[in-house]
């Protein structure tokens, strides 16, 4: 695999678009060749990322009623409490041993989506914690802005127009998931691990980590990686719908979490997936007479769906 590349993204950020183009470049032959990169210069403040670590631990630490006043609304939805074993990403093995919470668009009570109940338009459970909504809607704004201007980079590397997925993306099915992986005493079933594998279902994930470590990924061999940490850095790897959009010129990279026995792991990834209108189908510098689209056009709802009710099958719920 010659290991996960390290990306500064500042130069995309704020530099000159002779620099953005340089970043653009790393990014596409990263998601050509290996799925996963890591970013720094991102922006985001390093105090945030301390809070919503803090925040996390203290929400799957806390009261269990507090968790589950905010149950799990259902994969149509996509929000709340998953608990331990609510989930299996790999649906032919036991359920993962973790627990998470997500948190979705943060949409306005008269949001006419929200009253019409369409796909993946839900109001967000959060618990009664102080500070808790404040602090992950920061967060959250901050890193789908960042997700954003990634997808600037694609566009760039695509030969698209720079701007092409912001009209995509601007309301998107984004996802920010808290994740707690509890220490491993006893022996796990046969296949059982923290997060079964699996890639990723929407655009790109940005995932934040703490120092536990644990996350492999599988290079073109079928052999697996351990994928450092990176202090202060994003791991990000592309998902099956921008390998869908890209007619797998970019492609996902199964991965898997394996829980180191004896501590704690947390973790925080956003996923960013395209608006639930949005059509998924062939760009057109992806396709020419050698390489016809794979797939058919799709919706993000559409495409999103049919990932997710695999995972939250009876036996894992």
């Amino acid at each position: 695999m010659g290991g996960i590349p390290v990306i500064d993204v500042a130069p995309l950020l704020t530099g000159s678009p002779q620099q953005a183009y340089a970043v653009a470049g790393e990014l596409g032959g990263a998601c050509r060749e290996v799925g996963f990169f890591y970013i720094t210069g991102h922006g985001v403040p390093p105090a945030l990322m301390d809070r919503v670590f803090e925040s996390s631990a203290a929400f799957f630490s806390g009261p269990a009623s507090i968790r589950e006043a905010a149950s799990f609304s259902g994969p149509g939805s996509n929000r709340g409490y998953i608990r331990l074993g609510g989930e299996a990403l790999d649906p032919a093995k036991p359920a993962d041993v973790k627990e998470a919470f997500n948190i979705g668009l943060e949409l306005a009570l008269d949001d006419p989506e929200l009253l019409a109940r369409a796909p993946f338009r839900s109001a967000n459970l959060w618990p009664d914690m102080p500070g808790f909504r404040e602090t992950m809607l920061d967060y959250f704004n901050r890193v789908w802005r960042l997700g954003r201007d990634l997808h600037r980079g694609f566009a760039l590397d695509l030969g698209l127009e720079p701007d092409f997925f912001e009209t995509r993306l601007d309301r998107p099915i984004a996802t920010l998931r808290l994740l707690h992986y509890p220490p491993v005493a006893a022996p796990l079933a046969d296949g059982q691990l923290g997060a079964g594998v699996h890639t990723d279902y929407g655009n790109v994930t940005l995932l934040a980590t703490d120092a536990v470590g644990g996350l492999m990924v599988q290079d073109r061999s079928g052999r697996w990686h351990d994928a450092p940490v990176v202090p202060n850095a994003f791991v990000c790897n592309i998902g099956d719908c921008l390998m869908r959009w890209s007619n797998d010129v970019y492609v996902s990279t199964p991965h898997k979490v394996v829980s180191p026995p004896g501590a704690d792991r947390y973790s925080v990834a956003f996923f960013l997936d395209p608006n639930p209108d949005a059509i998924v189908a062939c760009l057109p510098s992806c396709t020419n007479s050698d390489r016809p689209a794979k797939y058919a056009p799709i919706t993000g709802a559409e495409f999103l769906r049919s990932r997710l009710e695999p995972t939250y099958s009876s036996e894992a719920t």
